[in-house]
């Protein structure tokens, strides 16, 4: 006697308990009466907070890409000095926005000041550090 397949049970969908659904959906709970929430103050001149999903020029939403990469320390302290000498000016500057302006100045220069640019920057080793071992 060939036994027949059973038919297929449909998967099994995964839920989230009572408990987290509820709290995930109950606001935030207002501060404590006894401790007034600190007001931070703004800094004057600081530019207006971007709406969230910036648009380009012609209207559409910008497609953002996360990465990451290897920059040594001293390129790295230069971020922070930048930063530093924005906030001078009374401009506070995310280390993205610092980095896509010194790409929009590199696609300004000539290809000579480009190559000298690209020649002053030494090379870096590529992939994760290694872990440093204690003996």
């Amino acid at each position: 006697m060939a036994k027949t397949p059973s038919p297929a049970k449909p998967a099994a969908r995964r839920t989230r308990p009572a408990a987290k659904a509820a709290a995930k959906a109950a606001p935030k709970a207002a501060p404590k009466a006894g401790k007034p929430a600190a007001a931070k103050p703004k800094a004057a001149g600081r530019k207006p907070a971007k709406a969230p999903g910036a648009k380009n020029a012609t209207g559409k939403k910008m497609k953002t890409i996360r990465d990451s990469f290897n920059m040594p320390a001293d390129d790295y302290a230069l971020i922070a000095a930048l930063k530093k000498r924005a906030l001078d000016a009374a401009t506070q500057v995310k280390k993205s926005e610092l980095l896509r302006a010194g790409l929009r100045l590199l696609t300004t220069l000539g290809n000579d000041a480009f190559q000298a640019a690209l020649a002053a920057v030494p090379a870096v080793k590529t992939g994760r550090p290694g872990k440093h071992r204690k003996g």
